[in-house]
């Protein structure tokens, strides 16, 4: 039995085919999603973890620029959103990038990951729970191809439901924003458009790369 968004897209393609509209073709490169109620064995923690993944998307998002726009009930409901990286451009989870990536950025998470943008501690560092959305968006984008580059893998823990071969430790100073060594940059090599689409339902978080033709 074909599920409602499939129904709809299959009405969407027919209608635009008899119309004699044309529809971009699309090809999902890479898709991976995992669970926020599993990013910690300690509920407390998987909280805290939880909180700062999807403040971490809604700073990415443009809901949230600063710590005063945070509503908590907003920033964990579901939501979709998606980005184009052009060929040739490139995305680094966070701005402090090394120097062969300047000019070749054009999109970050738009976040630092520390107190003063709200991100929350668990007693050990404040932002835990960015390095598993960092992990999640290589994994996708090393299935996709993409040219990535990962300054420093997070073998040093475990990462639920990620392999530790896709693991990135993600880290800007909150005194001199230095972090080029702790970042992570993704780079569009295709020859066509590739759009990062995101989804979370209330549970999963997911990532699709598509590719338009």
């Amino acid at each position: 039995m074909m599920n409602l968004p499939a129904l709809i897209a299959s009405v969407f393609l027919a209608f635009n085919v008899a119309s004699g509209s044309a529809v971009p073709s699309q090809k999902i490169l890479g898709s991976r999603e995992f669970s926020l109620n599993d990013r910690y064995k300690v509920a407390s923690v998987n909280e805290v973890f939880k909180k700062n993944i999807l403040l971490n998307m809604a700073y990415l998002r443009g809901s949230v620029t600063q710590k005063k726009d945070i509503d908590w009930a907003t920033v964990e409901s579901p939501f979709t959103y998606s980005f184009t990286l052009r060929q040739g451009e490139s995305f680094a989870f966070h701005d402090s990038v090394l120097p062969e990536y300047q000019g070749k950025v054009v999109k970050t998470t738009n976040a630092h990951f520390n107190s003063t943008e709200g991100f929350v501690s668990d007693g050990y560092l404040v932002g835990d729970g960015v390095c598993h959305l960092a992990s999640l968006i290589n994994w996708a984008a090393q299935d996709a191809g993409l040219t990535i580059l990962v300054t420093k893998n997070h073998d040093f823990a475990k990462i639920e439901e990620v392999p530790k071969e896709y693991g990135v430790s993600i880290y800007v100073s909150p005194t001199t924003g230095a972090g080029t060594r702790n970042n992570l940059y993704i780079t569009n090599n295709q020859n066509q458009d590739v759009t990062f689409s995101f989804s979370f339902d209330g549970t999963e978080l997911k990532v699709d790369v598509i590719a338009s033709k």
